[in-house]
């Protein structure tokens, strides 16, 4: 059993329970991951830096980490699903749905601040606030209220809006009879709706297994899920799916491929 520590500020992670065999399969599945998705990412910036065309706007372990940062890392996590939901519900109004964002995760992380604590041990890879107010004794009914009008709040908005979105605009296509619009849309809308299903399936999964302390290792492996795969697709679908990216980066293709064949011919 966890020896009981009150107010604690230094907090244990506990990350995924391997066997000897996989630990390394699944530590280099990990390490790619996570240099597909700073590669990815920096790439897209890097292209965006030198191609003056691009500047315009466009639509397992355990570790010992203190409280203080555990919070921080618990508002990031939160603020990273909420403003992804919230945006993808309202593209168009990204500056009031960042601030909604930041006011509904502050209540959420300030209601977990106030409890105090008796235990050390975060049954997750990373904080979040699930994985905090169960560090206390005390009780957490408004945090388990809050919580899930919040989840349920963001949810419901979020994929009612879609549909409704998704509806006219598949009413617009069908009336409309333009092949080049219902293509523009067809694209447009697909990749959206596919970075959409994934948040909304692994957040769904990862909130629910919060529930079933027995079923831990996979609630874990879906909260990492939930940061990889979007972060690994966000660079390809969002970025390399851009006319101007794809322009540059055939532009820089073609000069490589006949670079050499002038230094053959000199």
């Amino acid at each position: 059993m966890e020896n009981y520590t009150f107010n604690s500020f230094t907090l244990q992670l506990e990350g995924l329970k391997v066997s000897e065999v996989s630990k390394y399969p699944i530590f280099f599945f990990f390490l790619f991951s996570y240099i597909l998705i700073m590669t990815s990412n920096i790439g897209i910036v890097v292209l965006v830096f030198i191609d003056k065309n691009l500047h315009h706007p466009c639509i397992f372990c355990f570790c010992l980490i203190s409280y203080h940062e555990c919070l921080i890392q618990a508002f990031t996590t939160h603020m990273y699903g909420t403003t992804s939901h919230t945006v993808l519900m309202i593209m168009a109004f990204d500056r009031y749905v960042a601030i909604l964002a930041f006011v509904l995760v502050g209540v959420l992380l300030g209601l977990t601040i106030r409890l105090s604590r008796c235990r050390t041990l975060i049954t997750n890879p990373f904080c979040d606030n699930p994985s905090l107010f169960k560090l206390s004794c005390d009780s957490v009914v408004i945090n388990n209220v809050y919580g899930l009008t919040f989840t349920v709040v963001l949810f419901t908005g979020s994929i009612g809006t879609l549909v409704l979105t998704y509806t006219q605009i598949t009413v617009v296509c069908v009336t409309s009879m333009n092949k080049s619009l219902n293509s523009k849309a067809l694209k447009t809308c697909s990749t959206h709706l596919f970075v959409y299903m994934i948040m909304l399936f692994t957040g769904i999964l990862v909130i629910t297994l919060h529930c079933f302390p027995q079923y831990s290792d996979y609630r874990k492996l879906c909260t990492i899920l939930f940061h990889i795969i979007p972060g690994s697709m966000n660079p390809i679908i969002y970025g390399v799916q851009s006319k101007e990216i794809q322009q540059f980066l055939s532009k820089l293709l073609h000069f490589r491929k006949i670079l050499p064949s002038k230094y053959i011919f000199k």
